[in-house]
């Protein structure tokens, strides 16, 4: 009889952008999967691969107390209807709710919550009621239940650590979602009327989109018509640190500063930049980055948890602090002066990559967690 994995996740764009590849590489080698997920229509998608859907109600921002209970008597049933063998619960809220909702199963069931950041609340040291109400739900989630963790960086592992939920054989670091190298090939960089610094992410104030303006604009004035500095990525309504899109079309001149929204052909946007730029408050551990680390492009951002991961500071790229527009302009500026340490940095960027967050790493570390 098939083993069943459960993959639980917020929304399913998520889990076909992060996860797809070891949902697949398990129905390769058996396993009965899964998605547990909000449809945001990407259900058909998900199905055509052979993943069973299962439709969970998440709300990624909204907390109605009792909208938060059936959320957890939903997984709940789902979980005793299919009794599966492994669960993995991917980001914050499906840890916590999923791993309260597994306590009811009888047999044994592996639960793997994979931490890929701690959320709106742990970043910029916020202090609020929030953060209190999670840290509580975290203990009642995690104390009582053995439960296996992959972290992306050591700054969560040690997080969880001072909760007292970590045990020397529970957990694993596991730096990122992975990418496959094969399909994302190290590219030179391609001559251009004008050089591209590229910013890809959701546009939110804690992605540092605001500090990328800024260090654009300090740099306008010495290299307007020679630079173009790139943000893609959407709006994200349901996150608090939203930025709203008639600000972000008034800072934008769609020329020296271009947003260009949400787009899906992320190879291409990095084989046509020479510099890619991430000035977050704090990460997980971010895919774009790795996957402009596996074309080979030098890469500048903060050193921030999870962001200073991808970067060995001077040798495939810069680390500035958080929120300090005048120092992410510098570091910029010596990337934009110098073709030739654009390039050495951008080989150490792929040789970094490969090393460390290669996309059969990742699977292979994974598996090793199920089996």
């Amino acid at each position: 009889m098939k083993k069943k994995l459960f993959f639980v996740v917020n929304v399913d764009w998520f889990f076909l952008s992060h996860r797809l590849p070891i949902a697949l590489e398990a129905i390769r080698r058996g396993y009965d999967v899964y998605l547990l997920t909000k449809d945001t229509g990407k259900r058909q998608i998900v199905e055509s691969y052979g993943i069973k859907f299962i439709e969970i109600p998440f709300e990624r921002s909204k907390t109605n107390p009792l909208k938060e209970v059936f959320l957890i008597l939903k997984l709940r049933s789902v979980y005793l209807e299919h009794m599966p063998d492994i669960i993995h619960h991917i980001t914050l809220k499906p840890s916590i709710y999923g791993t309260i909702a597994s306590k009811s199963i009888e047999k044994p069931v592996k639960v793997v919550n994979a931490v890929s950041g701690l959320g709106y609340s742990f970043t910029d040291d916020r202090k609020s009621v929030g953060k209190v109400i999670l840290i509580k739900l975290l203990k009642l989630a995690f104390k009582a239940k053995a439960t296996n963790f992959i972290f992306q960086n050591p700054d969560d592992k040690e997080v969880y650590g001072q909760l007292d939920f970590l045990t020397p054989s529970n957990n694993v670091i596991i730096k990122g979602s992975g990418v496959d190298e094969n399909e994302f090939t190290y590219t030179p960089p391609i001559k251009k009327d004008r050089l591209y610094i590229t910013m890809l992410s959701r546009m939110l104030k804690d992605k540092g989109v605001m500090e990328f303006i800024d260090a654009a604009n300090i740099l306008r004035a010495q290299y307007e018509g020679q630079i173009k500095f790139i943000l893609v990525g959407g709006i994200d309504l349901e996150n608090p640190a939203h930025i709203k899109e008639a600000e972000l079309n008034a800072l934008c001149d769609g020329e020296y500063l271009d947003w260009q929204g949400f787009r899906t052909d992320v190879k291409h946007i990095y084989q046509q930049s020479d510099i890619t730029c991430l000035p977050s408050y704090r990460e997980g551990l971010p895919k774009s980055l790795i996957e402009a680390m596996a074309i080979g492009r030098p890469i500048v951002t903060t050193n921030a948890i999870g962001c200073k991961e991808c970067v060995d500071d001077r040798l495939n790229g810069f680390l500035v602090p958080v929120k300090s527009s005048k120092i992410l302009a510098e570091k910029l500026k010596l990337l934009i002066d110098d073709a030739q340490l654009r390039i050495n940095m951008g080989l150490k960027s792929r040789e970094k990559m490969v090393k460390e967050m290669s996309l059969a790493h990742v699977i292979s570390e994974t598996f090793k967690i199920y089996e």
